[in-house]
């Protein structure tokens, strides 16, 4: 079975459809939004050895030309280089402005791809195909891309919706359980924020969706993806440009991208493990501001602990570093950093008011353990 979502911004609306071996089909989805018969597929080369061949056989089986390029894989990717190089090869291609190329891989590959078509001939469509949770439930919905600097993540960027987004839950199954599990810090950030029932069906169902037998992965896979993006599609269509509501998503981001800074965005630490690590400080902090019940502080520690993510100890971490780089964050607003916070589970709030000392006391005292 395959589900519908519908991102509804007018003119630009798009659907997300997700289910089990998607790319087989991918071509009878993708072939009535192009212009001519005619796309180039971006990947990584993890993605590439695991996954291309499903969405080229299907291409090439509706006579869709299309060239591959393959790209290396981490963070370290999603740089002013790397952008170049690519948008320089999709010059030699001769891509028109009415062409679309398709982003297949992580929120790296998303994020670089989204950048580069919103910039390539000023701006030419794309599809997105995520292959791991953390790109399934969050960073291939919404249209947010960009690159990363030596200032920060994120910072230079656009907003460029896709086109498409295809979500076969099947490619999880070839990821190591590290990529699993780090893409199951964005699942849980959607029942904190306001959907408590969510949150409750994941500390009833999270083990099978990382570890159970194949059937149930899949379905708890499908649903927890199914209403990830039905919550991510609904605050886009309502705050595409995070001006409001939409900046909830970003539960335990402040605190996770200035950790992903401090370890040089590499391997050591995954987006969606800094997430994790993110959203237990923001409720940390939410209960020394006197915002949140330490009981609910402590069931969500539990649950992150109960699906083994990872602690900000073994890290060795420098708190006035990591000041340092929540000040860069690109949240900043009259030289204050905004935060979502909790008052308890599933009752996310922003604040330009958190007191720093509050936010250094929390991180001191993660850090010592």
């Amino acid at each position: 079975m395959t589900h519908k979502i519908t991102v509804e911004l007018g003119a630009r609306s798009y659907d997300i459809l997700i289910g089990e071996n998607i790319l087989e089909s991918a071509a009878d989805y993708i072939g009535p939004l192009l212009n001519r018969p005619k796309t180039v597929i971006i990947t990584d080369v993890n993605v590439a050895a695991h996954q291309l061949s499903r969405l080229e056989t299907s291409l090439a089986g509706a006579n869709i030309a299309f060239e591959s390029i393959i790209l290396g894989t981490g963070e370290q990717t999603k740089s002013f280089e790397h952008l170049q190089n690519l948008l320089n090869r999709l010059l030699e291609l001769r891509l028109e402005r009415s062409d679309t190329i398709i982003a297949m891989g992580g929120g790296v590959i998303g994020d670089l791809v989204g950048f580069g078509a919103s910039i390539y001939l000023r701006g030419i469509n794309f599809i997105q195909i995520p292959t791991t949770l953390l790109a399934q439930v969050d960073s291939s919905v919404g249209g947010k891309t960009g690159i990363n600097t030596d200032h920060g993540k994120n910072l230079i960027g656009a907003f460029h919706q896709p086109n498409l987004v295809l979500i076969d839950v099947t490619t999880l199954e070839t990821l190591e359980m590290r990529h699993i599990v780090s893409g199951y810090g964005e699942v849980v950030k959607y029942g904190l924020i306001n959907d408590e029932p969510f949150f409750s069906w994941l500390e009833q169902n999270g083990k099978l969706l990382l570890s159970g037998t194949t059937e149930e992965k899949r379905s708890a896979r499908t649903e927890a993806i199914l209403r990830s993006c039905q919550a991510k599609a609904a605050v886009v269509a309502d705050d595409e440009h995070e001006s409001g509501a939409r900046a909830l998503l970003n539960l335990g981001h402040t605190f996770g991208h200035a950790l992903e800074a401090e370890v040089g965005y590499n391997d050591k630490l995954y987006h969606g493990e800094a997430v994790a690590m993110g959203i237990i400080l923001a409720f940390k902090l939410s209960e020394k501001s006197g915002l949140c019940p330490p009981e609910d502080v402590l069931r969500v520690e539990r649950h992150f602990e109960n699906i083994s993510a990872k602690n900000i100890n073994p890290f060795n971490f420098d708190v006035d570093h990591l000041l340092h780089h929540m000040r860069g964050d690109k949240k900043m607003s009259s030289g204050k950093l905004t935060f979502v916070v909790c008052r308890g589970i599933a009752k996310a709030c922003l604040s330009n008011d958190v007191n720093m000392d509050d936010v250094r006391s929390v991180l001191e005292e993660a850090v010592r353990g």
